[in-house]
């Protein structure tokens, strides 16, 4: 009888997965929402361009074009780049387009049989039972509605779409007593290009936000309007931005990036030797955080408007919140055309919006909110059952705790690729799903439940030590080689990619390390 399975999302991990499931003989179902491929980067703005440099942002065995020049390439490039990667492995096929999940629920056992299941599953195999999920699917076109059986599902859905996060204000402080027009960025970015133009032409446009998006946006504004009518860009917390060249990701690659940065730093799981040298090198540590922060102030005018964080270089690369400037983005603060302001609270007015320290409100015609997702909320309400919302979710103070960061102990029959963040979530999605379907192919085998609940907490004690008030996204950026490792290990592969002790130790890794892992 052939095996099932269905992958929800058809962005990068979703096309991974897929690819890795088609590689072991499966034959894989895609459901994806939209009307193409790409995942958020299907609804971006278009002059975006990556965070990561096109080596650190690639699949392993599926380099960039020789016509792919730019160390950052931009919004079209990526796209065109995913879907030759589709195009190449024969993906498509396997892809419904304009089919959104509406729900998922795992049938043919009771909670109370699986709670007292030993082994993941009852058996800790993924196929072979008589239970199936359900996975409910409407059609984006006509809104019907079916309801698909499989032995397994694979969610790569991502925290960055879906479900915007939206500040609450207190009764008449909110966006209803506001004249002009409230938007969050995920509306504004799947506008077509004459519509955004025509939404922002000539308008005075207030971004509330301080990551990404939010710079993109403004510095898209300010490319539309000038000083004429400048963009106002208010931000709660200042976070570190690099200049987007070629020196950045070099920087970045070879102080944080590299096996020899992970011995700087603790890590889960390590042996007291390991431990010891990261207490030892704590200095050096700091003083590597504290040698950027010197280069970035120097490089940057970012006291003089405003852009200063309050907390290190290394507490915002190790919680994944290091932003890359969009291109002349302080050309256009310093001539006018962007305007930072800084405020822990926010209100809305008639005329616009009211923050700290101003008496008069900033007068604005459209409001965008750049002020992220609730991605563990999304992931949750996929979910039927009130066992499982209960189980992904977790406490309010915790993060998604998964087994190797990709199956939660309690869940069976279930993965989840692309959800917890690093400076390479294409390599992290490509090696998770190669790890995958060496599971699904019968090459490797769980633990009992109790020990991945073990492992799987230990992970999330971490995330949440090292990243603070950010631990909903699920960081592993200061100790991704370290997972990596884990997974290698789990396959019989060896962790050590490069060859050459010294190459190995300093020489940042890229998903082409990782090529072929399953053949060697």
């Amino acid at each position: 009888m052939e095996k099932q399975i269905v992958i929800i999302g058809a962005g990068a991990s979703g096309l991974l997965a897929c690819k890795y499931a088609l590689n072991i003989g499966l034959n894989p179902i895609v459901f994806e929402a939209e009307d193409r491929i790409g995942g958020v980067w299907s609804h971006t703005l278009e002059s975006t361009r990556l965070q990561n440099t096109k080596e650190i942002f690639q699949f392993s065995d599926f380099p960039w074009p020789p016509s792919i020049t730019d160390t950052y390439p931009t919004h079209t490039q990526v796209m065109e780049y995913f879907e030759s990667y589709a195009q190449h492995f024969n993906l498509f096929p396997c892809i419904k387009f304009n089919s959104k999940v509406i729900g998922i629920d795992y049938v043919g056992v009771s909670d109370e049989e699986m709670e007292s299941w030993a082994l993941w599953g009852g058996t800790g195999k993924p196929f072979g039972t008589e239970a199936k999920w359900h996975v409910k699917v409407q059609d984006t076109k006509n809104g019907s509605r079916q309801v698909f059986h499989t032995e397994f599902v694979v969610l790569c859905v991502g925290q960055f779409s879906g479900l915007p996060n939206i500040p609450e204000f207190l009764p008449n402080k909110g966006p209803e007593v506001f004249k002009g027009k409230v938007m969050h960025s995920e509306d504004f970015s799947t506008l077509n290009n004459s519509t955004a133009a025509e939404l922002i032409k000539a308008k005075r446009v207030t971004i509330v936000g301080s990551h990404k998006t939010a710079a993109d946006i403004a510095a898209e504004c300010a490319n539309a309007n000038g000083v004429r009518y400048p963009c106002t860009m208010i931000q709660r917390n200042a976070h570190w931005f690099l200049p987007s060249d070629e020196f950045s990701g070099l920087l970045l690659g070879f102080l944080y990036f590299n096996r020899f940065s992970e011995f700087l730093v603790h890590k889960p799981g390590e042996t007291f030797l390991l431990s010891f040298v990261a207490t030892m090198l704590s200095p050096l540590r700091w003083g590597i955080s504290k040698l950027i922060e010197t280069y970035l102030r120097w490089k940057l005018p970012l006291k003089k408007y405003g852009m200063l964080p309050k907390i290190s270089f290394l507490e915002d690369v190790s919680a994944c919140q290091i932003v890359m400037l969009p291109d002349k983005f302080y050309d256009r603060v310093e001539e006018g055309s962007i305007i930072i302001k800084n405020s822990q609270i926010l209100s809305f007015c008639e005329e616009g919006l009211i923050i700290d320290g101003e008496n008069q409100p900033i007068e604005t015609d459209v409001v965008i909110f750049a002020t992220g997702f609730k991605g563990d909320e999304k992931l949750r309400n996929i979910f039927e059952s009130p066992v499982f919302q209960n189980n992904i979710m977790g406490s309010p103070t915790s993060t998604v705790s998964l087994y190797r960061q990709i199956i939660h102990p309690r869940i069976p029959r279930l993965a989840i690729i692309g959800y917890n963040e690093n400076f390479s979530n294409l390599g992290r999605s490509e090696i998770k799903s190669v790890w995958l379907s060496q599971f699904l192919d019968g090459n490797l085998e769980l633990p009992s439940i109790r020990d991945m609940e073990k492992e799987a907490n230990m992970w999330a004690d971490h995330i949440k030590q090292v990243t603070g008030r950010y631990f909903r996204r699920a960081c592993i950026s200061n100790s991704s080689i370290w997972y990596y490792d884990q997974l290698c290990k789990d396959m019989g592969c060896n962790p050590r990619r490069k060859k050459g002790f010294l190459v190995d130790l300093f020489i940042p890794y890229d998903p082409t390390d990782y090529a072929g892992l399953t053949s060697k």
